[in-house]
């Protein structure tokens, strides 16, 4: 495994899907990026495999296995200013992600495998990403929000949470949103009920599945922004450190209930607890009779590498 990728590489030479005739193994090549970072290092990590055409679906999940970031990417086409991909947890297939899809297309614009801004599709739909090289950044317009259902037992999720029902707040619901991925937005009192959450694994599943909700997303509004905390369903997860599918859905909440100077832009801090600082920055802009969400941060390519199968 290198310690940190070069922008641009020999295609010919450095291809993802080599085969060794001699020893009858196939060599997949992966980049290891950050996301939602202001430095490398920090943020979410992830696992890109840039050219994963002919992989079957039980070798990705294998692999996805095998690196154990919350989310393992597997590209099967790109070309011009479009590309498709397969997004995996530890566990299972997801439709949609959001740092998968920011760290995806960068590693994609910076190898020359696509052009910016790109057009991502992936099970949940098409979404347009632009790629800032020289800044380190990207950026995604996430789908129109959707609101509904609402969580009425609060004790519930207190509880899945390590909390108390008087530690969320009355005046505003828990409620899924989805711009892409449904999400149990959790209101929080304070920054230091927050940061005294724990995860309940035996409850967070069943607070989720009550409401059909990938995760809890627990926030507390500060002075410079919001601090988020994610609650997973899955073990393989746990809490992630920056969360890009549920930051667009939090944003349209903030929005909607006119918290947190929103409509408008929004600081996320997430990942505190797990040791990986993440910044994540949303607008919503108010669009008809919805709103338009975009979600971006910064990005780092900090290694690569290759599994043999």
């Amino acid at each position: 495994m290198g310690s940190r990728s070069s922008p641009c590489r020999d295609r010919a030479t450095e291809g993802a899907r080599v085969v060794t005739p001699d020893r009858g193994v196939v060599e997949v090549g992966f980049r290891l990026v950050d996301v939602f970072c202001e430095r490398p290092f920090q943020g979410n990590q992830l696992c890109v495999v840039p050219e994963a055409a002919g992989l079957e679906r039980e070798t990705m999940q294998l692999l996805a296995r095998e690196i154990g970031f919350s989310e393992t990417t597997f590209v099967t086409h790109a070309e011009g200013d479009r590309y498709a991909m397969r997004i995996f947890t530890p566990g299972t297939e997801l439709p949609f992600a959001g740092h998968p899809s920011l760290g995806t297309a960068f590693v994609l614009v910076a190898e020359g495998r696509v052009a910016s801004p790109a057009t991502q599709v992936v099970a949940a739909g098409e979404f347009r990403i632009e790629v800032d090289l020289p800044a380190g950044r990207a950026r995604m317009r996430q789908l129109p929000p959707s609101f509904g259902p609402r969580l009425e037992d609060r004790e519930l999720a207190a509880r899945a949470a390590g909390l108390d029902p008087e530690d969320l707040r009355e005046d505003l619901p828990l409620e899924v949103v989805s711009t892409g991925l449904p999400h149990l937005v959790v209101p929080v009192r304070d920054l230091a009920a927050l940061r005294r959450a724990e995860r309940h694994g035996e409850l967070v599943p069943a607070v989720c599945g009550a409401v059909g909700a990938g995760s809890m997303y627990l926030f507390a509004e500060t002075e410079e922004g919001v601090t988020a905390r994610m609650f997973d369903p899955e073990m393989g997860i746990g809490e992630d450190p920056a969360t890009g599918s549920a930051a667009g859905p939090l944003g349209a909440y903030l929005a909607r209930y006119g918290l947190a100077g929103m409509p408008g832009t929004v600081r996320i801090r997430q990942g505190e607890q797990v040791g990986r600082p993440s910044l994540l920055e949303v607008e919503v802009k108010p669009e008809g009779d919805s709103f338009c969400v975009e979600v971006g941060g910064g990005v780092a390519i900090v290694g690569e590498g290759v599994f043999r199968l």
